[in-house]
């Protein structure tokens, strides 16, 4: 059993002492002290156990034992760097090649997610000549000042001015509240036909293309799955603009989908990434990530004259680590698991959004599942307060889940792949009576309000304190009323004193 070194007061008061404040929390008022974690539970100090709906880093479940026991028995060997022969190097390369398209064969092994994406546009600028990269809105690819440059999900957090001339910022392919929606005939050529308008207008200005980069399925942005199309036709303009396709999978690969390994297969077998990048999951844990491309590219990477190399990047214990991931993945056939899982979530969820008007959209692929609440389904107004009660509430019955997307509202499930149907309709069921118990608040409020406007002749909505911190629109500006009418006088009453949210985000 773990032990505390520390009781929680003082580890509050170390942390905010000795760690920078911009480095936050989960459930800043009240955060979770985390000591021991197995499977897809978490526990806490006191031993009570939380449903862990968020780590998709923990990717075969929270401390396996197959894994801790290959990194310790590499650790007792050796542990060096790459420039000496080692077969757990080679032999996982050799694995990892052997998922994805036969000319992505070049490895290179790196330390997370951020390193990779970092490494893979010098790739792509060393190939190509050029410095231009083109990005979606709201995507995010990593905290180094590269990748702060081409994350619109950072950057612009600054100002509109933080954007630099090189990047070009393409919009998300989002059906559900993009420009181009799931009525339009055919979304992933309009969307696509946005990024060649993009590049032209950069050619016109004198600028050349190295990169398009994308998250397979955007993260951070709101749980996007692009129509099916979409990469393929962005990679044909891309190339005959001269430059390359990056296909990010730091969030959703090794099987996460279901479907296929890697998240951006759903596109279809006629596509392939130029450089794929990938991450969180690769270790379980352990700080391990890739690079991944053809051989053409590797070559005029090394043409360039400069070696490189990285003091820890695809070192035995890290390389066990991952051979060990990939046999978990394999022998307890977790990608199947995610697939049948992840449609019977996505089945609970669609129930739930027959039921709760606070429901907007379910979409997700696998243990990829994202579910929208709005305030109005025919605005699709963002239920933004809504969205962080839930997850507040959740966390009080013992239930790890958060929000993301531009507005918050979206609700994100990418837990460990060990998750069961059962902890799947657990944490929908307590989704259903919290928003059940909002609903009911809410009902209650705006017949007794509705009542007084109908007798004194006016329809106005009071705002609770909750509302005034919380509640935001589309563009940001505080909704008070409803397009049709109706529910103009509603007034949401929750037990909120306890657990008010900060405005700020934090990445997950």
């Amino acid at each position: 059993m773990a032990t505390e070194i520390f009781n929680k007061d003082t580890t509050i008061e170390l942390r905010n002492k000795h760690i920078g404040p911009s480095c936050k929390v989960f459930f800043g008022k009240d955060p979770i002290k985390i000591v021991r974690a197995k499977g897809q539970y978490m526990y806490n100090e006191k031993g009570e156990r939380y449903l862990d709906c968020i780590n998709n880093v923990a990717h075969v479940g929270h401390s396996h034992p197959y894994v801790v026991n290959a990194a310790v028995k590499q650790m007792e060997l050796l542990n060096t760097n790459s420039r000496f022969l080692h077969d757990n190097l080679v032999q996982y390369a050799q694995r990892l090649t052997a998922t994805l398209p036969e000319q992505l064969s070049v490895c290179y092994f790196v330390n997370s997610g951020s390193e990779a994406n970092d490494l893979a546009l010098r790739l792509a600028r060393q190939h190509t000549g050029n410095e231009d990269i083109i990005t979606l809105n709201h995507a995010y690819h990593g905290h180094v000042s590269s990748l702060i440059d081409i994350s619109p999900y950072k950057f612009l957090q600054l100002d509109k001015s933080a954007k630099k001339d090189f990047v070009h910022v393409a919009s998300a392919p989002d059906i559900y509240r993009g420009k181009f929606r799931e009525d339009h005939p055919d979304p992933a050529t309009a969307y696509a036909d946005e990024v060649k308008d993009i590049m032209q207008e950069a050619h016109r200005n004198g600028r050349k293309i190295a990169a398009f980069i994308a998250e397979s399925l955007q993260s951070c942005g709101g749980q996007i799955i692009p129509p099916a199309g979409y990469f393929q036709k962005v990679a044909q303009h891309v190339r005959k603009a001269g430059g390359v396709f990056i296909a990010d999978e730091v969030q959703v690969g090794f099987g996460r989908v279901g479907k296929h390994f890697w998240a951006f297969q759903l596109q279809g077998e006629d596509f392939t990434p130029d450089i794929v990048t990938m991450g969180k999951p690769m270790g379980n844990g352990h700080p391990l990530s890739c690079v991944v491309t053809t051989k053409e590219i590797a070559e005029s990477f090394m043409s360039s004259g400069m070696e490189y190399f990285n003091t820890f990047g695809g070192n035995p214990v890290s390389c066990a680590i991952g051979n060990a991931v990939l046999d978990v993945i394999e022998k307890q056939d977790l990608q199947g698991n995610a697939d049948k899982v992840g449609n019977y979530l996505i089945e609970l969820l669609n129930e739930q959004k027959e039921k709760h008007p606070l429901i907007g959209d379910i979409r997700g692929v696998g243990l990829f599942v994202g579910v929208d609440m709005v305030t109005d389904r025919v605005k699709r107004t963002p239920a933004t307060a809504e969205a962080q009660h839930v997850i507040y509430k959740l966390k009080e019955h013992n239930i790890l889940l958060s929000a993301d997307g531009p507005h918050r509202n979206i609700l994100k499930f990418k837990p460990p792949m060990c998750f069961s149907e059962e902890d799947a309709k657990f944490a929908v069921d307590n989704i259903d009576e919290i928003l059940t118990a909002i609903e009911n608040a809410t009902m209650v409020k705006t017949d007794h309000v509705e009542s007084n406007a109908a007798e004194n002749g006016a329809c106005k909505r009071k705002m609770t304190s909750y509302d005034n911190e919380h509640s935001s629109g589309e563009n940001g500006h505080h909704e008070h009323t409803n397009g049709n009418g109706a529910a103009c006088g509603q007034q949401i009453v929750y037990s909120h004193d306890s657990h008010k949210v900060s405005g700020k985000r934090i990445r997950t």
